[in-house]
């Protein structure tokens, strides 16, 4: 049976929003009050166990409560109902270099910062090589840290609070410092701690970082504790939950155009041939333009266009390069672009639809980014990139 590393028991939070301060006693006293303010509950009774040599993932909206329960954890907040408790020695990477002067060189603020952390002078020595080759910095190490790039800056601060040897390990937003290659060496000694079976809680917004680096998730909203379990599960929840907010937040882009004939809709019709805006990688799908026209327009063409939620153009088809230009459409009806299989990796897409003459050079109807569709995990199962190339994997290495 699992033990527990962290155990969060029935956690609330409460801060104060004052609407006015008394900032001394005889504002106090000319006001014969007290400042006003507002009660803001960050954690409402969380419970929730962190399974020792694991990596949790908490993740939710920014002010769902993930950074205060993490600080919670950390002891730097005291709960005002309920009870957390550590098994180990824990470090924290919620600021990096909080503990630096900036008139110290950084070896003397290894020392420094190391005693923050809870190391001892003799411990620090023997991980100095080790902290300062990790970090980069050897031809400054005798150099004031104010004098440091803000990237070697947090690079030694990163690089002391990894090599405290914690049992437990939270890390708030930092999973992105340092340029590539040092982010690699990151993500490289997170495995090292994974395989020695230290515990890790990490907050990101990063749900790809979190997929790879976690076994388990803890979502959260409104300060609440919404769900937790297997991290991929967790994440197809929020994400799914997140794509129905986003529904009604479906405002129309641009849109211009002659005006004789009009793109009146545009559906996604899933796997279950029903219209949806929720789709998932390797599924067929179908699109629909409904049109509409107030005359009939001669050798019409039809296309339409993929972007990705950032503005990233990933394909245009047209009617016309599949050869299929009708001599004229007039009324209503629609047509359908049939995908046997969506090569799309998981995100969120917009689609910009329209109508124009056989030239393209007269819009008759364009409706740009429109209309916004989701990609949920699928097969193949990939999550970097705009597509999939749909291939397979063969090999003597690879049969089982």
């Amino acid at each position: 049976m699992t033990t527990s590393a962290v155990s969060v028991e029935g956690v609330s939070k409460r801060f104060r929003l004052y609407h006015e301060r008394n900032q001394s006693l005889k504002a106090s006293l000319v006001r014969g009050r007290r400042a006003r303010y507002e009660e803001l509950w960050a954690l409402r009774d969380v419970t929730l166990e962190v399974r020792e040599g694991t990596t949790l993932g908490l993740i939710g909206k920014n002010g769902s409560g993930k950074s205060t329960l993490l600080k919670s954890m950390a002891r730097i907040l005291r709960p005002d109902e309920g009870r957390i408790s550590v098994a180990g020695r824990l470090s924290a990477l919620l600021e990096l270099g909080a503990g630096f002067h900036p008139e110290l060189s950084g070896r003397e603020n290894i020392f420094l910062n190391g005693s923050i952390l809870g190391l001892g002078r003799k411990e620090l020595k023997r991980k100095f090589d080790d902290i300062v080759a990790f970090a980069g910095v050897e031809p400054f190490i005798d150099t004031p840290v104010k004098d440091y790039s803000s990237g070697m800056y947090v690079r030694l601060g990163f690089s002391v609070a990894i090599n405290v040897d914690p049992a437990v390990l939270l890390v708030d937003e930092v999973l992105a410092v340092g340029d590539e290659s040092f982010q690699r060496k990151c993500r490289e000694k997170f495995a090292d701690l994974q395989a020695e079976g230290r515990t890790v809680v990490i907050v990101s917004h990063d749900l790809d970082a979190v997929r790879d680096l976690c076994h388990d998730a803890a979502l959260l909203e409104g300060g609440r504790l919404e769900r937790a379990g297997a991290v991929g599960e967790v994440i197809d929840h929020y994400l799914g939950r997140v794509h129905l907010d986003r529904v009604e937040e479906d405002a129309l882009g641009a849109r211009w155009g002659t005006g004789e004939g009009r793109i009146q809709q545009v559906e996604v019709l899933g796997a279950g041939g029903g219209a949806s805006t929720l789709v998932r990688t390797g599924d067929p799908v179908v699109f629909r333009l409904h049109y509409h026209t107030s005359e009939p327009i001669e050798r019409p063409v039809f296309t339409l266009g993929v972007y990705t939620v950032e503005g990233i153009h990933v394909s245009e088809p047209n009617t016309r390069n599949a050869g299929l230009v009708p001599d004229k459409v007039e009324g209503r009806g629609h047509v359908d672009l049939r995908v046997d299989r969506l090569l799309l990796v998981p995100g969120t897409y917009d689609l910009t639809a329209s109508l124009t003459d056989h030239t393209g050079a007269r819009p008759y109807d364009v409706r740009h980014r429109a209309f916004r569709f989701e990609v949920m995990p699928g097969t193949p199962l990939e999550r970097h990139g705009v597509i999939s190339l749909g291939g397979r994997w063969e090999g003597e290495a690879l049969d089982t």
